[in-house]
């Protein structure tokens, strides 16, 4: 896609708000016309040239009218111009927000979460800037056109010096296309590599700590910010290099106008009222040929954030950056899905064949696994750590890209996993709970509308009343950064709830009792079976209590499903769980005992 068309189809987003701000602004640019012919005709008055016979005190009035008509204006100018701008920047950042949550987690982003910040708020802002200059550069077109067709009726040799430095200007421009894009590139990828470097240091401080490392950590900070400052001072000095050709142009061409201008008053061409329009109009016209160049310099910057953010789609097409209406649709279609799925499709049997993923990387994966859950049913995945247990389930719901494979669910094939395994479907808590610096409340529902008591009976099956108790703010409690205000366990609870909560046809549980100790672990698989005794479970787990309870488990090694079978069956053929169940050292005491 173009530079251009790319500009088009964010004009194209909301039509009505772009046309009515660039009405508002062509009415400010044009405002001027009328006072410059006033100003004439007061100066003609004074020399006696006047045309329209009208009083110094009429023409004063009209000039304060139309100033204070056109402040007026200007204010609305504002306005429109916000309400477009931020309507446009909301279409660009929700757009490649919406595509990037879609994508499986692995691939979510290409680089860095610093570098995707970057791109959310800095090119966003570039492509706001260029879609609202060409706003102005419309408006003052108009009075161009306008004020040339009055001027050149008074004096055509004058006029051509007046719009003489716009050419100067547009090959100025041009001429500087290529250094321009590729100084501004180099600014906006070390930008993001300081932001990127300072989220990485938020989130590390104690590994920096407890490693000795904040000299290091420091020292490459400051060299990141030491080639920022380069690049940022050399896109910095070009713009203000153009921004210096254009103004200076622009005042070249006034002192030549004005030199003229006299030969031509003592040669007796020009009236006192003609000089006094040419340099009213003048003020407007030099303000027109330099923002003309200033939207030129933005139009080319602008093409740099075309391709940072284009970049963040991933092989996307860049036509997603534009899509109108997405967002809502899918809103809607949230909305809908929390009032739950209809008889038809609740889960009945869910059928896994084939399904395959290998990470690009290492290699490592899953490979050639097969799985069957009734409704109802409490399956366990276990194994030995880096088996493939948690790469299994990303893998099934869509967080992860299944390289081959076939899901039914009730028999029907699931062609998008990422959008299908959603609430009310399925809901899923990952191994490492992901937590936000807001109230446990939010963290729990996450802008889920509490019907029903739908809260308090996940916080139940959670176990999370006794710790509410002892929570001085209660579920208002603001849990800080990645919940770092909660323990292990209640992090995990917290997870729970939040999956719980919204009534899912399937639970997907990954290593979610590893913080807890063995009585609240009891209690709440407990409550699980006792408040959901006809939700279907798939659990990653290599402890006891799930193992025990498990109708059915499989035993995963290098990726791959070694045996599969109930805890007791497996005891007797499996040496793999038997390894887990007793534990790896002195399993054969820890064997007897048990038995």
């Amino acid at each position: 896609m173009s530079t251009f068309s790319y500009m088009w189809r964010m004009i194209r987003y909301r039509p009505g708000w772009y046309i009515f701000n660039a009405l508002v602004w062509t009415a400010i640019y044009l405002m001027p016309v009328v006072p410059g012919l006033v100003t004439k005709e007061f100066f003609d008055s004074l020399t006696g040239h006047a045309a329209t016979g009208l009083s110094i005190w009429a023409l004063v009035a009209l000039l304060v009218g139309f100033a204070l008509a056109r402040s007026a204006i200007v204010y609305l100018g504002f306005i429109t111009d916000v309400n477009f701008r931020f309507r446009a920047g909301m279409l660009l950042r929700r757009n490649v927000l919406e595509h990037i949550l879609k994508r499986p987690g692995a691939r979510a982003i290409p680089g860095s979460p610093g570098e995707a910040i970057s791109h959310f708020r800095d090119d966003v802002d570039q492509s706001e800037e260029a879609v609202s200059w060409s706003v102005d550069v419309f408006g003052m077109t108009c009075f161009a056109v306008v004020s040339c067709f009055i001027l050149l009726r008074i004096d055509a040799e004058m006029t051509t010096l007046v719009f003489l430095p716009l050419v100067i200007v547009i090959i100025a421009a041009q001429l500087a296309t290529t250094r321009l894009q590729k100084y501004r590139a180099a600014s906006r990828e070390s930008t993001a590599k300081v932001t990127e470097a300072i989220s990485e240091m938020f989130g590390s401080v104690q590994a920096i700590q407890v490693a000795g490392a904040e000299h290091r950590v420091t020292e490459r900070f400051r060299k990141l910010n030491d080639d920022r400052r380069k690049s940022m001072l050399k896109d910095k000095l070009m713009s203000e290099a153009l921004d210096s050709v254009f103004s200076n142009t622009v005042n070249l061409g006034t002192g030549l106008i004005l030199l003229l201008a006299g030969h031509k008053m003592r040669g007796g061409e020009f009236t006192v009222g003609d000089f006094s329009l040419f340099v009213y109009y003048l003020t407007f016209v030099t303000q027109f040929i330099s923002n003309f160049g200033k939207f030129l310099t933005y139009f080319k910057q602008m093409s740099v954030a075309l391709e940072r953010l284009t970049g963040l789609l991933q092989g996307a097409p860049a036509q997603v950056l534009t899509e109108a209406n997405t967002l809502g649709e899918k809103e809607r279609e949230t909305r809908a899905a929390e009032t739950g799925l209809s008889v038809e499709g609740r889960l009945e049997q869910l059928n896994i064949s084939g399904l395959t993923y290998r990470y690009p990387e290492t290699g490592r994966g899953v490979e050639d696994i097969g799985l069957h859950l009734r409704r109802g049913t409490f399956t366990v995945v276990t194994g030995p750590v880096g088996s493939g247990k948690t790469t299994l389930v990303r893998t099934l719901l869509g967080l992860l890209p299944q390289d081959a494979g076939t899901v039914l669910w009730n028999g029907r094939e699931v062609d998008d996993a990422g959008n299908f395994f959603i609430p009310p479907r399925s809901a899923y808590s990952a191994q490492v709970p992901r937590l936000y610096s807001d109230s446990l409340r939010e963290n729990i529902l996450l802008g889920l509308e509490d019907r029903g008591g739908q809260l308090d009976r996940a916080l139940h099956t959670a176990v999370m009343e006794e710790d509410l108790r002892h929570f001085r703010e209660g579920l208002e409690t603001v849990i800080g950064p990645r919940g770092v205000k909660l323990s292990g366990g209640q992090a995990q609870r917290t997870a729970a709830a939040r999956m719980l909560v919204r009534n899912a046809e399937l639970y997907v549980f990954d290593d979610l009792s590893s913080a807890l100790d063995v009585e609240t672990e009891q209690k709440l698989w407990e409550r699980l079976f006792s408040d959901r005794g006809d939700a279907t479970c798939l659990v990653v787990s290599h402890r006891k209590a799930a193992l025990a309870r498990a109708d059915h488990i499989l035993v995963m090694k290098d990726g791959r499903i070694e045996a599969e079978g109930t805890a007791e069956q497996l005891l007797e053929r499996s040496e793999s769980f038997r390894r887990l169940w007793y534990g790896d050292e002195g399993s054969s005491e820890t064997r007897e005992r048990d038995e």
